[in-house]
């Protein structure tokens, strides 16, 4: 097996401590490294045992070639299982989510500084990798996005959890939109923490290799951030999302969806960006708007394993019903995106079917039960 056959690259850095910096990269540049159930199983394991070797000061997170960090879960693997296993237990999605929900968990609660330089295209599975990192690098060419609505799924990988603390409602129009974020934007709403320019990315990591780790978490983070500030710059525009923090809070005011809905697919708006975003909602699974919308109204005031348990039944209630395997056939089989939903119009989404992509499905796995 050759270096490109490997699905994560593993190294360390030498620094001036004598201690080491994890390097991990995802490495399907192909496939923009969309995060498979391989990976998972390399990186989980990984990071376990760099954070209990003393010898390690931190680690750091990116992806091979110059698109993506990650843009997604390969839900190209996933595909078959949900045409044979529709109304029966999947084996295979019971592992790819719950071993996936349990990665993104220990990133989250990493005992020690951990990097993720989200440069190029980020999404889904790739927003759950960096959503806990301690310090999440933006770069000029940073694309994040959560577009499960036009998959027939729903923002999980903690989405239910971390979309709930951006500033206003901003996180629901996003779940509801699949609206892209630029890096203006990721800091803003509080995904990233730094924007450097991703042509500095051999200084940032030389840097690490020069300073003196203390084997301490929160000295070595205090450390870290002092030393990606050095090498940040400031965004080349001003955030979008910032500037129309109102006109978004409004579009997804109160608590009926049905009139979230009517204000989304009727934008009066000469902005490209919003009229884009109000197009993907009216595009998107009606289903899964209605899931993503009770999932919102239901994880208020969760821990992040409470909301990664119950994205977790969601999850397989997807792969239970028509939406999500029809929305991958449109996007990334056939890729025709013309999605026939079933339910077609969101008036057809009644409360009980939604619940039922909520209820358990078999027992919950117990790397899942611990989080």
């Amino acid at each position: 097996m050759t270096a490109t056959d490997i699905p994560v690259l593993f190294d360390t850095v030498p620094t001036a401590s004598g201690h080491r910096f994890g390097i991990a990269t995802l490495n399907a540049p192909g496939a923009l490294n969309a995060l498979s159930l391989d990976m998972v199983r390399l990186l989980a394991p990984r990071l376990a045992d760099w954070a209990a070797d003393p010898s390690i000061a931190g680690v750091w997170l990116d992806g091979a070639g110059d698109k993506a960090f990650c843009a997604g879960g390969d839900l190209r693997q996933l595909y078959p299982t949900l045409r044979t296993h529709r109304h029966a237990a999947n084996p295979a999605a019971e592992a790819f989510f719950s071993e996936e929900y349990a990665l993104d968990h220990l990133i989250h609660h990493y005992p020690k500084p951990f990097v993720a330089w989200a440069h190029g295209i980020v999404m889904g599975g790739g927003v759950g990798l960096m959503a806990g990192a301690s310090h999440r690098v933006v770069t000029e060419r940073t694309r994040l996005a959560m577009p499960e609505v036009g998959i027939g799924l729903f923002p999980d990988v903690g989405g239910s959890w971390f979309l709930q603390r951006m500033p206003g409602r901003i996180g629901l129009f996003l779940a509801l939109t699949a609206a892209p974020l630029d890096a203006a934007d990721t800091l803003h709403v509080g995904l990233g923490d730094v924007y450097i320019p991703h042509a500095r990315k051999a200084a940032v990591r030389a840097a690490i290799g020069r300073t003196i780790w203390h084997g301490e978490a929160g000295e070595d983070r205090r450390h870290l951030r002092t030393l990606l500030a050095d090498h940040g710059d400031v965004p080349a525009g001003p955030s979008r999302v910032a500037a129309l923090a109102g006109t978004l809070d409004a579009l997804v005011a109160g608590d009926d969806l049905a009139a979230i809905g009517a204000r989304l697919r009727t934008i009066a708006s000469d902005d490209p960006w919003l009229q884009a975003a109000g197009a993907a909602f009216a595009h998107g699974s009606p289903t899964s708007a209605a899931l993503t919308f009770a999932l919102w109204q239901r994880t208020r005031g969760m821990t992040l394993g409470d909301v990664l348990r119950l994205e977790y039944q969601a999850a397989l209630g997807c792969c239970a019903h028509h939406d999500f395997a029809e929305g991958i056939r449109a996007v990334l089989v056939d890729k025709d995106r013309q999605p026939r939903w079933q339910p077609a119009t969101p008036d057809e989404v009644t409360p009980a079917f939604v619940d039922d992509h909520l209820r358990p499905r078999g027992d919950l796995p117990a790397r899942l039960a611990r989080l």
